[in-house]
């Protein structure tokens, strides 16, 4: 996001901070996830991908905020994401049994090394400079949009069991607020690529805010309890959560990458505008 400076829309700094606020509840999330990681030394089938995905996610909106420039809300937080995700990757790394490390050595190389060098090689020597804050901005728009894919898979899940168990409220909740942010913050500073993909955001949070509401009541309470979620990708930061993930999604803000998932075998949404 911007700092706040004098003939600046005070609501532009209102919704910055909204956004980067509600982005770090998101990246801290999955902390409870990792503690039980370290408690018993095991990583008990959660997969690494989410954390790789959020990081590509922060990395993306990093740069966005670098090109722009005046960003200063958006490198913050989206810093802040791609130095917890290194955390999480790492504490993964080394509980992980084998397979799983030689399959996040392989995402690794194919995700952050390959896809986003390719896409620095790509704006820096071949896109000229007038225009490589607006192709940037189309890169962190289209991957927080496509993150959404993990919200609709977590919600159709919700309506088929009718259980809420992988889709906590506070969540929800973190991810709606995240994605209110960061449009207030897109629109009112022309920025589409920021505000259009919160707009998503914003409208699965609710979705789901509603799924929980009417399916409270059914979920077993004991299956409740034995879950926990996993990432959420904010997508402004990613997140637009996005998050993509084990974890539940709320319709990630265009700076989180903003996401849902499953406690186990999901990928969450985030805030995708990326944190930003």
């Amino acid at each position: 996001m911007a700092v706040f400076a004098i003939g600046q829309h005070p609501w532009v700094f209102v919704g910055g901070l909204l956004g980067n606020l509600m982005s770090f509840l998101v990246y801290l999330a999955p902390i409870p996830t990792f503690a039980r990681i370290i408690r018993k030394k095991n990583t008990e089938g959660f997969h690494s991908v989410p954390y790789v995905i959020a990081l590509f996610s922060a990395m993306l909106w990093m740069y966005y905020a670098m090109v722009k420039t005046s960003a200063s809300f958006l490198l913050i937080v989206n810093g802040f994401g791609c130095f917890i995700e290194i955390v999480y990757i790492t504490i993964f790394f080394i509980y992980a049994p084998r397979q799983a490390r030689l399959f996040t050595i392989r995402l690794i190389l194919l995700v952050i090394v390959g896809g986003f060098c390719l896409i620095l090689l790509v704006c820096n020597f071949i896109i000229k400079k007038p225009h490589r804050a607006k192709a940037v901005g189309w890169v962190c728009l289209l991957f927080a949009v496509s993150v959404f894919a993990a919200p609709l898979s977590i919600m159709r899940k919700v309506i088929k069991t009718k259980s809420v168990e992988f889709m906590p409220l506070p969540l929800s909740i973190c991810l709606t607020l995240s994605a209110v942010g960061w449009f207030l913050y897109g629109i009112l500073q022309l920025d589409y690529y920021i505000a259009l993909p919160n707009t998503l955001g914003f409208a699965f949070g609710m979705i789901q805010i509603l799924l929980w509401v009417l399916y409270r009541k059914t979920t077993p309470v004991t299956k409740k309890q034995q879950k926990q979620p996993e990432q959420v990708i904010d997508i402004v930061s990613i997140n637009p959560n996005p998050n993509p993930n084990p974890t539940p999604v709320a319709a990630v803000p265009a700076n989180c990458v903003g996401n849902d998932g499953n406690a186990r075998n999901g990928m969450g949404t985030g805030h995708a505008v990326a944190v930003n």
